[in-house]
C-alpha cells in the first residue's frame, strides 16, 4: 500500500511506476554521476548522450528553471507522481514514498559565489532503486556539497538512499552553520547593549530574528516529514529505497532545539533593546522637558513688555532698557535654582 505524507499531514492518491531509464542529451544538466555497485562514483559529461545501459545507479541533478529541461522531463516515461512532483510550484516540504518510489520537496539554503546564504529555496527529487533524479530552480547549498564529497571521493554510496541520507546530512550542516554565525552575530548584538548603544543593533537584531524563524520553519517543516516518515511501514520499501529515518529525525531534533534557543535568546535581546531605546527616548523626552521650562520665564518676560500699551513698566527712561534685559537673562538662572533646589537635576544611580 502506498503511503504519501507531506509537512502539513495531507494524503494524497497511491504511487504507481518502477525504476525507468533515462537515455540521450538531457536539456539543463547541471551534472550527473554513475554509481557503481561498489559504491564508487563517476562523473558524467552533462553535454553528451547519457547511455541506457548500465550497471549500478545514477544520480541526475537538473535545472528546473530551464524551460526545456520542464519539457524533456514531461515527454519521459516517468512515474506521473515523481514527475509532478519535480515540476511543482507548491513550497512546502513533502515527502512521498510508495513500493518502488520515493520523492518530495526539501527547503535548503541558496548557494552564492561565498558558500551558503540565508535565503530559502527548495530541493525536488524523485528517486528508484537506481535512480535519483534532483531539480532546483536556483542554486543549492547541500547538493553542491553532496556533489563536492563525491567528487573528492570522500564517500562511498552503497545504494541510492544513502545518496538522499548525504544531501539531507548536509542539508542540517547547512543549518548548524547558518545556526554559528546567528548565535556569533547575537553575541555581537549583546555586546552592543551591553556598552549601552542600541541604535546601531537594532538593525542587526531584527534581521537575526527573522533568519531564525525562517530556519525554525524551515526544520520544523522537515521534522515532520521525517517523523511521520518513521512512524509509517517503511520496511516496505526495498532495500535500496530505505532511509535511515530515525538518525536524521534525531539530527534534525537537535538543530531545531538550538534554533529554538537562539530565537527565545533573540526575543530576550529584543526587549532588553526596546528597554534601552525607551530609556533614552525619555532622557530625550526630559532634557526637552528642561529646556522647555528654562526658556518659558524669558519668553514670558518678552511678551510682557513686548504688548504695546500704556503704563507699562521700565517704560520711562532710556536706561530701563537694560533692566527689562537683565530681567530677561536672569530669569532662567532663577528657575535653574529653583530646579535644583527642588532635586530635578540629581543624578540617578544605576542599581
Amino acid at each position: 500500500m502506498d503511503v504519501r505524507v507531506s509537512d502539513n499531514g495531507a494524503r494524497t492518491a497511491p504511487v504507481a511506476g518502477n525504476a525507468h531509464t533515462i537515455s540521450g542529451l538531457i536539456p539543463g544538466l547541471v551534472w550527473a554521476f554513475h554509481i557503481h555497485d561498489d559504491g564508487s562514483a563517476e562523473q558524467l559529461p552533462v553535454d553528451k548522450p547519457v547511455a541506457s545501459n548500465h550497471e549500478g545507479w545514477r544520480w541526475l541533478h537538473l535545472d528546473l528553471a530551464n524551460v526545456q529541461t520542464r519539457h524533456w522531463l514531461g515527454s519521459m516515461d516517468l512515474p506521473s507522481a515523481g514527475l509532478a512532483t519535480l515540476l511543482t510550484d507548491n513550497p512546502h516540504q513533502q515527502l512521498h514514498f510508495g513500493e518502488s518510489l520515493i520523492h518530495g520537496v526539501f527547503a535548503d539554503l541558496l548557494r552564492n559565489i561565498d558558500g551558503a546564504s540565508n535565503d530559502i529555496g527548495h530541493l525536488h527529487f524523485m528517486m528508484t532503486d537506481r535512480l535519483l533524479i534532483s531539480g532546483r530552480h536556483h542554486a543549492l547549498s547541500s547538493v553542491q556539497c553532496a556533489r563536492e564529497q563525491i567528487e573528492r571521493g570522500a564517500c562511498r554510496l552503497p545504494h541510492v538512499a544513502a545518496l538522499l541520507e548525504l544531501i539531507v546530512e548536509h542539508l542540517a550542516d547547512g543549518i548548524d552553520d547558518a545556526t554559528d554565525r546567528l548565535a556569533i552575530e547575537l553575541d555581537q548584538v549583546e555586546d552592543g547593549l551591553a556598552e549601552g548603544s542600541p541604535n546601531s543593533a537594532r538593525q542587526k537584531l531584527s534581521g537575526n530574528r527573522r533568519i531564525a524563524v525562517r530556519l525554525h520553519r524551515q526544520l520544523s517543516g522537515l521534522r515532520a516529514l521525517f517523523h511521520r516518515l518513521e512512524r509509517q511501514n517503511i520496511d516496505a520499501l526495498p532495500p535500496k529505497l530505505r532511509i535511515a529515518v530515525g538518525k536524521l529525525a534525531q539530527r534534525l531534533d537537535d538543530l531545531d532545539h538550538a534554533v529554538l534557543e537562539l530565537r527565545e535568546r533573540g526575543h530576550r535581546l529584543q526587549e532588553e533593546l526596546s528597554q534601552l531605546l525607551t530609556e533614552e527616548s525619555n532622557r530625550h523626552l526630559g532634557i526637552l522637558s528642561i529646556l522647555t521650562v528654562l526658556f518659558l520665564p524669558p519668553t514670558l518676560v518678552t511678551g510682557f513688555f513686548g504688548m504695546n500699551v500704556k503704563g507699562m513698566p521700565l517704560n520711562a527712561n532710556e536706561t530701563d532698557v537694560f533692566w527689562a534685559t537683565a530681567l530677561l537673562i536672569a530669569s532662567p538662572f532663577v528657575v535653574y535654582f529653583i530646579m535644583r533646589r527642588i532635586g530635578m537635576f540629581k543624578s540617578r544611580r544605576t542599581p
